[in-house]
């Protein structure tokens, strides 16, 4: 039989819905006007009009039209999942997770019901219901995406990473534009201390939506973390130019300046806009302002602020840190005491802290300890902090050693004096080489307050040089590619490295980069730029070893995070260093740290007849430079040289037997 002819208003509604379903959210209500002009109470006209206005941003307006539609029609099951759709939206889940209960009997083979009543669940904090509810959806419809998701998030919330990433798995799997799904997969694997897995998913959720706010937030924290602070800070300034009320992003921005103790620049952050409703990020936005507050010694506001936040499980033990920041400024040390111990039981109780904040905490407790003279209490965090790093980070003697071992074997004196050479006699490239916490960064700041060098800082361009040329990392197979380059293949990356080079200061007659681990890639130096030169800063290896386990290090430090792994790679730092100095073509400088403490004068006269510069009394004032500086040694280089750093280690020997153990062991020779 022919279906029955649809009246007026059945067609005036149809054209709506296609309407609303391409998100024409105004010329839809336009329709859903008209129809309820003449059929005032046409409830399913009622129901898509209070749609349409909560799209367009009139949620009250959206509650009272629905909720008339809910009433004209009690057995619609679709007016009371709308009006429970739009409850939830503006916050009220406990009535919404009601109605959507109710919905369930009215829907039995929907998985709308059971979806929204998962997300009402989880905003209410009932993990359970929330699992029952995203697995009965995920049962009528298993080729829903959003099922998948939703059992995803709540696995996530209750803990459950192994199933939550599954989840989010068959979520992208079954629709790869998901940028949603993305995004907390990236969240697992972060969880999961898979970092370069996380920045791949926020990558793959920017590429299906690029001004996703939570993956461009995320993105540029993970950034951070693995040693590319510029890039991280570069993405966040984009995205917040762009979009200036995401809160996300602009948190993100603030935590990494105050990482680098830019607090002025932080606070402006914060104070441009006002701070976000949402109660978890305003919490977050306060707690950053108060740790900016403190950093400029605005006490008295700091207190303020810290007073008025409400203290959830995710936040005690960042707050706690602030308020024991606070009662140190105010010299208040048994106070500070009090607030370091329940720093320290809230961080054993914490479910919910992220793995970022649970490494930071343990590093500022590690610090505030140190400062009490505590180097026992103070280790403990120092361990277990890199415990947790090392989870980021693994580390393989085996697979270095044979990076080394090639690298000794492959690119030896007879390659690097008789083989094949780029042909350029460019004596613009210096590069400062060795251990991080060798004084490298002193190095480069005395060399770069000449006025004619220009300090490039810690560039990755010869690391990357070596990856692209040799098709992979430090491997035995890309030593051996880069071996085999010949003179034409090195001419042209010598072209493209140094003119990158010169673009940063065409007017200099010397450039420094300073990336400590350039020491590993200096055959390629040795191929490529044969009139470069190259200062290797050096100290006692215990000192480097404290110093390096005491700091949080932004990026790839793997050997860093055992005590016993660091003396082994110090040792073989030091014999790849030994091997550079006997067959490298190039000149290599060795510059202990002692002697700028011990001759100051005499030392800088040899670096700069190394250079081939004449003397420059602004190298004597390095110091007063306004030059940025993204290393941990920021607050020591803008001080005049001391001895504050030499010798430290005898007062942590006893914590620092594994490493000393494995200098000794690897034949490294210890000065009384």
């Amino acid at each position: 039989m022919p279906e029955p002819a649809r009246s007026a208003g059945e067609e005036a509604i149809a054209a709506g819905e296609a309407c609303y379903r391409a998100g024409t959210y105004t010329e839809a209500a336009a329709i859903f006007v008209q129809v309820n002009e003449h059929s005032p109470s046409y409830p399913a006209a009622l129901r898509l009009l209070g749609l349409c206005k909560f799209r367009l941003g009139e949620p009250s307006v959206a509650l009272t039209l629905l909720d008339r539609a809910r009433i004209l029609a009690p057995d619609d099951p679709f007016a009371q999942l709308h009006y429970g759709l739009v409850l939830e939206e503006t916050g009220r889940h406990a009535e919404a997770a009601s109605l959507f209960r109710a919905c369930q009997a009215l829907l039995p083979n929907d998985p709308a019901p059971f979806l929204n009543l998962a997300t009402a669940a989880l905003a209410l904090g009932r993990h359970r219901e929330a699992l029952t509810a995203a697995r009965k959806a995920r049962r009528r419809a298993p080729q829903l995406p959003q099922a998948h998701y939703m059992l995803g998030m709540a696995r996530l919330a209750a803990g459950h990473l192994d199933g939550a990433e599954e989840a989010f798995r068959t979520a992208v799997k079954l629709a790869s534009g998901f940028a949603d799904a993305w995004v907390n997969l990236g969240l697992v694997r972060y969880r999961r201390s898979d970092v370069e897995g996380a920045k791949a998913a926020m990558r793959r959720a920017l590429s299906a939506a690029p001004a996703h706010r939570a993956a461009t937030a995320n993105l540029g924290a993970f950034l951070r973390l693995t040693g590319e602070a510029e890039a991280g800070e570069a993405l966040l300034r984009d995205a917040l130019a762009r979009d200036p009320d995401s809160a996300e992003v602009r948190l993100n921005l603030v935590a990494d300046l105050l990482q680098e103790e830019r607090a002025t620049e932080a606070l402006t952050l914060l104070d441009a806009v006002p701070q976000p409703a949402e109660p978890r990020l305003s919490s977050h936005w306060q707690a950053q302002r108060a740790l900016a507050l403190l950093q400029l010694d605005q006490r008295a506001e700091a207190r303020r602020v810290l007073d008025a936040i409400s203290a959830t499980d995710e936040l005690a033990p960042l707050l706690l840190w602030r308020r024991a920041l606070l009662a140190s400024a105010e010299g208040d040390h048994a106070n500070a005491r009090a607030f370091a111990e329940r720093m320290e039981t809230a961080l054993r109780d914490s479910v919910s802290l992220v793995p970022e904040h649970r490494i930071m905490a343990r590093f500022d407790l590690a610090k505030f300890w140190s400062s009490e003279g505590d180097a026992k209490r103070a280790f403990c965090h120092w361990i277990e902090g890199h415990r947790l790093l090392g989870r980021l980070q693994p580390f393989s003697r085996a697979a270095y050693r044979g990076f080394v071992d090639a690298t000794i074997a492959r690119l030896d004196r007879a390659r690097l004096h008789q083989g094949p050479r780029a042909s350029n006699h460019d004596a613009t490239p210096v590069f400062i080489v060795g251990m991080p916490r060798s004084g490298t960064t002193l190095t480069e700041q005395i060399i770069a307050a000449h006025s004619e060098v220009f300090g490039a800082g810690e560039r990755n361009a010869l690391s990357t040089a070596f990856a692209t040329l040799g098709g992979g990392w430090d491997t035995p197979q890309t030593v051996e590619r880069i071996a085999s380059l010949d003179a034409p293949a090195l001419d042209r990356a010598a072209g493209r490295y140094l003119a990158e080079l010169h673009a940063l200061a065409p007017a200099k007659t010397r450039i420094v980069d300073k990336m400590p681990g350039n020491f590993a890639y200096l055959g390629l130096v040795a191929l490529m730029m044969p009139g470069a030169r190259i200062i290797h800063c050096t100290r006692d290896p215990r000192d480097i070893g404290l110093s390096i386990f005491t700091f949080r290090f932004y990026g790839y430090h793997p050997y860093a995070h055992d005590l016993a792994d660091l003396g082994w790679y110090i040792a073989h730092h030091e014999r790849l260093m030994e091997h550079w100095r006997a067959a490298a073509p190039n000149p290599i400088l060795t510059l202990p740290l002692r002697d700028w403490v011990e001759d100051f004068a005499g030392t800088l006269r040899r670096v700069l007849d190394f250079l081939g510069l004449p003397f420059d009394p602004a190298c004597e004032r390095f110091y007063e430079s306004d030059s940025r500086v993204r290393t941990v040694s920021r607050t020591q280089v803008r001080q005049p040289v001391n001895a504050r750093g030499l010798g430290r280690w005898r007062t942590h020997e006893q914590q620092l037997q594994p490493l000393i153990a494995e200098l000794r062991a690897q034949g490294v020779v210890l000065s009384e």
